[in-house]
């Protein structure tokens, strides 16, 4: 992120104010007459950006690389719930388009009450274009590939960005991409959290945004800045609102230093904002009133703010999935694996520390100096920490912790603004560093290369590792190769036993959501009158009692009040089969459970299977 203001490319010496690329009456690097776009001269331009972007995939598939060994048969990350959860989203998509259905609310999870998509992670811009995807190859392909993607895609996009519209020097963009892709938030947000880790659009809505202050085009500026933000909106929405804060942020500081300045350019950006915000609106209306409003929508999200916060120490610590770090690091510091969105270590505290001091003459570092304490302080929740214990000292978010929208957010996220941040800041330094080269003579061009020397001492102890991978449990070969359709008609429910959040999800997603599924893995409401939000739903009676058998908890008899509540829930299912996979935990005794529940099954393929279309038709 950079300021609002005109001061885009620094040209000047260090410590002095940046000549803007306006005063030297151009916006980018000028073209030597004897370099005209001949086909040589463009293939000399585009090799560093040919030679960046394999670097930034090559460092994707890194560390993405045990999943991709067999992505059907395994789970990448530490998170296998979300990735599956992620899966079945993907195969919701590429449902809901080749059969015209709702994409952002469904049925076929969470039968018959269903899931609000879009109070979940939405994406629905990656489904769509992944559809063909999934369609073909299957859903764990399919996100492997969109989180790995991510990655480059999140790099490239900044080092294109920097690269053409803030710094000259493509290496210092590179570094600057290198740190937004590959520090530790969007690599521990890689173990199941592809909405998070896409963010390639938002290096462009950043640079949009600036455009608006300084372009004096509102109607123009203002049509890209809204398709951009649309985009974004089917993305993550998520993302979306953390980058509108970011914008924010950097507002506030430029109004801190620039008073003046910020003043002089509100109207323009008011009036690019305008029509950024009718176009949103148009293409957003019935989505944001399903999120607010709609079926299953709920109000903030589960548990106590401070359940997802970072502490203030873990700032300095390394996180679980960096060279420096183990599988110990970060315990206690952060919420879990997946949150670990700061853990930049001590040296690169020190590292942006010295350049913010170094850059405090500049407009775009000073700026950026507030956006990375402003989102640093609140990604530590509503009270400060001591070491890793909470104490009872108001933090800088609890003033705002309980407005709408913010008493959803998942607050260690804050600190993902902090890394853009952090990646922008570091481009604008070592752009200086390259400048002091090609200025310097003798023994002062030895400077920049010990800095830069310094520079990646501090940043190589975060590089990440390859994420690891686990193996899954298979659906039945009945649910991937299609056989249930001869058994469940298209919309009703196949129950698979025992009654799973995860079972549901998995089954589902490998019959790429042909068939509906109780329960499953989401965020909804506690109840149908009360909109607070939960974890899944409380599981039926009959869901409970094969839970049970198979936890070795109860045995199989089972009394005429337990045979009519489990026929009534299959009812309230609108379930046309139940089915038991051949092998499963307590095979036995669950399948004499079902026997007594709804007579006896039969075997077909690798489960057994009950017909209850007699009890629910």
């Amino acid at each position: 992120m950079t300021a609002p203001g005109p001061d885009i490319r620094t040209r000047a010496s260090a410590g002095t104010e940046p000549v803007t690329a306006e005063a030297a009456g151009r916006t980018e690097p000028p073209v030597d007459a004897a370099e005209r776009p001949d086909g040589g001269t463009r293939w000399r331009r585009l090799r560093p950006d040919l030679l960046a972007a394999a670097v930034f995939l090559a460092g994707a598939f890194w560390v993405t690389a045990r999943g991709w060994r067999d992505p059907a048969g395994q789970l990448l990350g530490s998170r296998p719930n979300d990735q599956g959860f992620n899966e079945w989203m993907l195969a919701y998509a590429a449902h809901a388009v080749s059969h015209l259905e709702n994409p952002f609310f469904t049925t076929l999870q969470n039968a018959p009450s269903g899931v609000n998509l879009m109070t979940n992670v939405g994406m629905q811009l990656p489904g769509l274009v992944l559809a063909p995807v999934t369609l073909l190859f299957g859903a764990s392909f399919s996100y492997l590939l969109f989180i790995t993607l991510n990655l480059a895609g999140t790099g490239y996009a900044w080092y294109h960005v920097l690269s053409r519209h803030l710094v000259p020097s493509r290496v210092a963009a590179f570094a600057g991409g290198l740190f937004c892709a590959f520090a530790p938030a969007l690599v521990s947000h890689s173990n199941g959290h592809p909405h998070i880790t896409a963010q390639w659009l938002v290096p462009f809505i950043v640079w949009r945004v600036v455009r608006l202050a300084r372009d004096g085009r509102p109607v123009r500026d203002g049509l890209v800045l809204g398709g951009l933000v649309v985009a974004q909106f089917f993305v993550s929405l998520e993302i979306l609102f953390l980058l509108a804060l970011g914008c924010l942020m950097l507002v506030v500081g430029y109004v801190i230093f620039r008073p003046r300045e910020a003043l002089r350019r509100v109207r323009p950006v008011l009036g690019g904002l305008a029509i950024t915000g009718v176009l949103v609106a148009a293409a957003a209306a019935y989505p944001l009133w399903m999120q607010f409003a709609g079926p299953q929508h709920r109000v903030g999200h589960p548990g106590d703010p401070d359940d997802y916060a970072l502490t203030l120490g873990s700032f300095v610590r390394y996180a679980t999935e960096s060279v420096a770090g183990s599988p110990t690091s970060a315990l206690h510091w952060a919420p879990n694996t997946t949150e670990q969105s700061s853990f930049y270590g001590w040296p690169v505290v020190v590292l942006a520390l010295l350049a913010c001091w170094w850059l405090r003459r500049e407009i775009a570092g000073r700026v950026l100096g507030v956006v990375i304490a402003i989102s640093a302080l609140f990604s530590i929740g509503t009270t400060w920490t001591w070491g890793t214990r909470r104490t009872a000292v108001p933090a800088p978010f609890a003033l705002v912790s309980e407005l709408p929208v913010f008493d959803s957010v998942v607050v260690s996220r804050f600190a993902l603004i902090t890394t853009a941040a952090l990646g922008v800041l570091f481009a604008l330094a070592g752009d200086r560093l390259v400048r002091m080269r090609a200025t310097g003579a003798g023994r002062a061009r030895l400077v920049p290369w010990l800095a830069a020397a310094v520079a990646l001492a501090a940043l190589l102890p975060v590089l990440p590792t390859p994420l690891e991978a686990r193996s899954r449990v298979p659906a039945p070969d009945f649910v991937s190769s299609g056989a249930w359709k001869d058994h469940v008609a298209p919309g009703r429910t196949l129950v698979p036993v025992p009654v799973n959040q995860m079972t549901s999800v998995y089954w589902s997603s490998a019959g790429l959501v042909g068939f509906a599924v109780p329960e499953g893995y989401f965020l909804g409401p506690v109840s149908a009158t009360d909109a607070t939000g939960r974890w899944g739903v409380e599981p039926q009676p009959t869901a409970k009692l094969l839970t049970a058998v198979s936890r070795g908890e109860r045995d199989t008899r089972v009394d005429p009040a337990e045979i009519a509540q489990a026929r009534a829930d299959v009812r309230y299912w609108k379930a046309d089969a139940v089915a038991l996979p051949v092998g499963a935990r307590r095979h036995d005794n669950l399948r004499s459970v079902l026997d007594a529940l709804y007579g006896p099954g039969r075997q077909v393929d690798d489960v057994w299977l009950w017909d209850v279309r007699p009890f629910t038709r």
